[in-house]
């Protein structure tokens, strides 16, 4: 049986940046991960409304938000974002991966990483920031997987259902 080239290109995974319009899917992805409490701090499901000024923080040309179309959906989004709000720590950016549930352990969550990580000097980022539940071991492996190193660990930081969690940092050098 032969594929039609519409078909294969159909299915190709594309990663561009982040539309306005893309916000109700990038919200819903969010919230798919909030019942699993391995992910977010959040607790309940957040609104699209809620997420205005965040989406009009990232700026194309320094903290991108990209989103990976496959069949013409978002499946994924990656976002870069300020790390402490300070002049000094300009070169260094938060990273953040969320992917549909359906495509999670699919390699999306890698090709998003691949494509913030070679972005990153034209960007003007050279450290890369993953802040983790240390419980989370998919994301903790993902980020190792790309040279990430354990940088922190605060203990029982956070409270998720009467569970204390810690929170790993987890850090990439790109330059120098």
């Amino acid at each position: 049986m032969t594929t039609s080239n519409k078909a294969t290109s159909d299915q190709t995974p594309v990663i561009e940046l982040a539309v306005f319009e893309d916000l109700p899917a990038i919200v819903d992805i969010y919230n798919s991960t909030i019942p699993g409490r391995k992910v977010t701090a959040d607790l309940e499901p957040i609104t699209v409304e809620s997420r205005h000024a965040w989406f009009e923080e990232h700026e194309p040309s320094r903290r991108p938000l990209w989103v990976m179309r496959q069949n013409g959906r978002v499946a994924a989004w990656i976002s870069l974002q300020s790390f402490y709000g300070r002049p000094a720590y300009n070169a260094t950016a938060e990273v953040s991966i969320y992917v549909d549930e359906s495509l999670r352990g699919t390699g999306a969550g890698s090709r998003l990483l691949e494509k913030a990580i070679a972005e990153s000097p034209a960007l003007g980022v050279d450290t890369l920031l993953g802040f983790v539940f240390g419980h989370n071991e998919p994301s903790i492996g993902l980020l190792r997987k790309y040279g990430f190193e354990s940088w922190g660990n605060l203990p029982r930081v956070a409270v998720l259902d009467g569970v204390e969690r810690d929170l790993v940092i987890l850090g990439l050098r790109i330059r120098g």
